[in-house]
């Protein structure tokens, strides 16, 4: 079930490679076309190879993508808080990236080659359903974007492109914790103000995160391995509503370290259904595994 090591799309910015030494990420970066054997000389503290520099100008314009809303709200209460994503895709005059470029559709998760219709995250040793309406990402900027809905449209505030869903998926490596409790409740914030606030320019795209309310948290299980989520429903300055939501669980490859997905929906009937986070999260399987379901965690659930 672990990968072997070699150059894997790094989890934290796939449009470089990062060594995998068969248990855990190495310090080591490089480009696509890198050589199959990771740099001389050992350590974490190793210089980081350069990114390959695409051979063109591709123009662009921002993106921002956001949540989804459906019902009332049956959370434990409302906080006023601020935040925003936004991503990039190529305008439609920009040239095709060629082969050689570097590109975010270079390391875009790939179909699995006996269900089309499964996204593969090899890293994180998950694989992921490809649900009607979402497609795997092009031309998007962000980190770690596992899927988005199909299309965009123009921001609420005039400015930019958003989509109405995103689904994110990344390894924790920022510190010690390994709690998915603990985790996703100190990730929700972060993952609403990346939403619905403002983008990296400063524009607040959606007129700015007004308030949240949590709908729904708890334990829940995730590729046969029990995992913690919590959801937010967040009201926004301009356009639609939206819900955010953290989850993270135990990787079933190399340190086991957790993997966290975030799920960002725009509201309305215009955003993809709320069900689709519940089908997403039990669609989610071990790599290599499509038929796994149960195993530790199997029988719990979130509590609304």
């Amino acid at each position: 079930m672990t990968p072997p090591p070699g150059w894997y799309p790094d989890p934290h910015a796939p449009h470089r490679q990062r060594w995998w030494d068969g248990t855990a990420w190495t310090e080591h970066r490089s480009a696509p076309e890198a050589p199959a054997a990771p740099p001389p000389g050992g350590g974490a503290g190793r210089t980081k190879a350069l990114v390959l520099t695409a051979t063109g100008v591709v123009l662009v314009a921002a993106i921002v993508t956001g949540a989804v809303v459906l019902g009332g709200g049956d959370g434990d209460g409302t906080t006023t808080r601020t935040a925003s994503t936004s991503t990039v895709e190529a305008s439609s005059d920009a040239p095709e990236p060629t082969p050689e470029a570097s590109t975010p559709e270079a390391s875009t998760p790939e179909a699995s080659a006996d269900d089309p219709a499964v996204v593969e995250d090899q890293l994180n040793g998950v694989t992921f359903p490809l649900l009607d309406g979402w497609v795997r990402p092009r031309h998007v900027a962000q980190d770690d974007v596992v899927m988005t809905t199909d299309g965009t449209y123009d921001c609420p505030a005039g400015v930019g492109l958003c989509r109405h869903g995103m689904v994110f998926s990344r390894t924790v490596t920022a510190n010690d914790e390994k709690s998915p409790e603990t985790l996703a409740k100190a990730d929700i914030s972060e993952a609403a103000d990346e939403a619905y606030d403002r983008d990296s320019l400063g524009r607040e795209l959606y007129g700015g995160l007004k308030s949240h309310q949590v709908v729904r948290s708890g334990p829940v299980a995730v590729a046969g391995r029990a995992g913690y989520l919590v959801r937010w429903r967040v009201t926004t300055g301009k356009g639609p509503d939206g819900y955010v939501q953290s989850l993270v669980f135990p990787s079933s490859v190399g340190t086991e370290s957790p993997v966290l997905v975030r799920y960002v929906f725009d509201a309305g009937e215009d955003g993809p259904p709320l069900a689709d986070m519940d089908r997403l999260t039990k669609g989610i399987r071990p790599f290599g595994d499509a038929d796994t379901g149960g195993g530790v965690g199997s029988s719990i659930g979130p509590t609304d």
